[in-house]
């Protein structure tokens, strides 16, 4: 295991957790020192399992149901996990899903479906946590945005326009509370390695990968990394940017 980073005594919450990235970050967080929780919606069995891997490590760690688009949810989320490990220093608003289709096509249905989760998603989570950052004059907040919502992308405006919408309200969040202590960023992964991108058809992934300068998909651990150099004391001065990690695939 890596030599611990400086994250000792903090209490992180990550929404969508359970899986994927969010696993990948809740791990790393916990590695670097800090207590977790893990949000999921329907994954309790993948959200015990990355609790019981933090339990290993010797640190808290909790598990809390919510759908993020739910504000009063949201809301018993963040108490649960208060009373369960006493605040709340660090959110990643990760959960996020697609509901892919041509314009044309798109029902205003799959439209409001992707961005309830992946812009109010946000939004509800950050208001929930928000006055406790600011009465404790510290927080870092960082939203999972997507390359797609830096470069747009066939078949996906919603979510395209929810992950360029989180850059929006990343960037305004920053200029909003630099003062109380908060920093606010967001990190924008291309392709990774996760179980939906690999369930791709391989004909389809290998016409992605090529057009990576770096020739290979991106790992969950490697956005993780990200996470945790922003929300860490070395990151302290950094707020309002989006970190692209992507292997060169949008520049």
């Amino acid at each position: 295991m890596r030599e611990r980073a400086n994250l000792e005594g903090k209490v992180a919450l990550v929404t969508g957790g359970s899986r994927g990235i969010g696993r990948a970050i809740a791990l790393r967080l916990a590695e670097d020192g800090a207590d977790v929780a893990i949000n999921y919606q329907a994954s309790k069995e993948q959200a015990e399992e990355v609790s019981d891997a933090i339990d290993s490590m010797g640190k808290h760690s909790c598990i809390v149901q919510a759908n993020v688009n739910d504000f009063e949810q949201v809301n018993k989320m963040r108490d649960e996990v208060v009373k369960e490990l006493g605040k709340i220093d660090i959110l990643v608003n990760n959960a996020g899903i697609t509901r892919d289709k041509s314009f044309v096509k798109m029902t205003p249905q799959m439209w409001s479906d992707v961005l309830s989760v992946n812009l109010d998603g946000p939004f509800y989570c950050t208001k929930a946590v928000i006055e406790g950052m600011i009465e404790r004059k510290y927080g870092r907040i960082v939203n999972i945005s997507s390359v797609i919502g830096r470069m747009g992308n066939f078949g996906q405006s919603n979510y395209s326009a929810s992950k360029a919408g989180l850059i929006g309200l990343t960037k305004t969040l920053a200029k909003e509370f630099a003062s109380k202590g908060i920093t606010v960023n967001a990190v924008a992964p291309g392709y990774v390695g996760t179980e939906m991108v690999k369930s791709v058809p391989k004909e389809m992934l290998d016409k992605i990968i090529a057009q990576i300068p770096l020739g290979r998909l991106g790992e969950p651990s490697e956005v993780a990394g990200a996470v945790a150099y922003l929300v860490s004391e070395d990151g302290k001065y950094i707020t309002g940017q989006v970190i692209d990690i992507n292997g060169g695939y949008y520049i």
